[in-house]
């Protein structure tokens, strides 16, 4: 462990200096692959509201929750039960459940083979808050996009077409108690990068959150401070810039004994590229110094498919 920080930006330089504010969350991906922001201009009481929705959710009993669980649709809409998910090339189950909330589309929509209806939890009144959030985090996810492109030298609306439609998910994550004997060698989350191109998070009450410092391979504690919200750079963003912002191994540990009797809770926003999207190397990230380490282009809908086969969800 370091006692390495990383600093948090505010959100308030996009408005007053822009270039800066790209500059320094630049910085920050490059340097760790994650960021905090702090200001982000998100309802607090949206956030509480979906987060207490949540908690009323992964208090029902089990056997009510199941019966929002389908197997075999790749966890994309509804419940993924304890013990379904595990990281890349990692025997161990993490120890969470989860739920998913995607994108809504029309009738006739292309993409509506590849993105499912949502599903609402009819024991939970007042569900909407959870789909409200999804849309505000959709829009904060735009904003910071465009920092990104301001920062890699591209036009400021590089990325809206990219995710226009994308399959993006907000996970509603919970992480139990605990209390009684756990499955030898799982941790809450085990070491993992995400698949998607940016994942905005929403501080959870509970500590756990590390990332690796890529240059000292120390992990550090992720404790944002209070109204901040934490990003990272996905596999599919690392793929398109050809490894200049990086997508970092991170994972959620286990509590200390004290702190075993309480649950863990959070959201994360999974920003994912439209399905037919193509990841290629952007040009002016490959160089003599950097050469391109994806010469084979790939759709993102190929791309996701991949990966939540390594992950067992499909």
């Amino acid at each position: 462990m370091t006692d390495q920080t990383i600093p948090p930006v505010s959100l308030t330089l996009d408005e007053t200096h822009p270039d800066v504010f790209a500059a320094e969350l630049g910085e920050e991906f490059r340097r760790f692959g994650f960021a905090v922001i702090s200001d982000h201009g998100l309802d607090q009481s949206l956030i509480d509201e979906a987060l207490d929705k949540a908690k009323a959710f992964f208090a029902l009993p089990a056997e009510i929750k199941k019966k929002y669980y389908k197997d075999g649709g790749g966890g994309q809409r509804g419940y993924t039960p304890f013990g379904r998910e595990a990281a890349k090339g990692v025997a161990q189950i993490d120890l969470k459940e989860f739920w998913h909330v995607g994108r809504d589309l029309p009738s006739g929509h292309p993409y509506r083979d590849l993105m499912p209806d949502n599903i609402t939890p009819e024991e939970v009144e007042g569900w909407q808050a959870v789909t409200r959030l999804y849309d505000a985090l959709d829009q904060l996810g735009i904003r910071l996009l465009r920092a990104v492109a301001r920062d890699l030298g591209l036009d400021e609306g590089f990325f809206d077409g990219t995710v226009e439609n994308g399959n993006s998910i907000l996970r509603l994550l919970h992480y139990p108690a605990q209390e009684s004997a756990l499955p030898e060698g799982s941790i809450r989350a085990a070491a993992h990068e995400d698949i998607n191109v940016i994942t905005l998070l929403l501080g959870a009450e509970e500590a756990g959150l590390q990332v690796i410092d890529r240059r000292t391979g120390d992990w550090i504690d992720i404790n944002p401070p209070a109204g901040c919200l934490v990003i990272n750079v996905g596999d599919m963003l690392q793929r398109l810039t050809n490894n200049v912002l990086p997508s970092t191994t991170h994972r959620v540990v286990n509590p200390a004994p004290e702190r075993q009797k309480f649950a863990r809770y959070s959201m994360p926003f999974f920003l994912h590229f439209r399905p037919d999207y193509e990841i290629r190397s952007l040009e002016n990230c490959v160089s003599d110094e950097n050469p391109d380490h994806y010469p084979q282009p790939i759709t993102a809908q190929d791309y996701l498919l991949e990966r939540l086969k390594e992950i067992r969800l499909i």
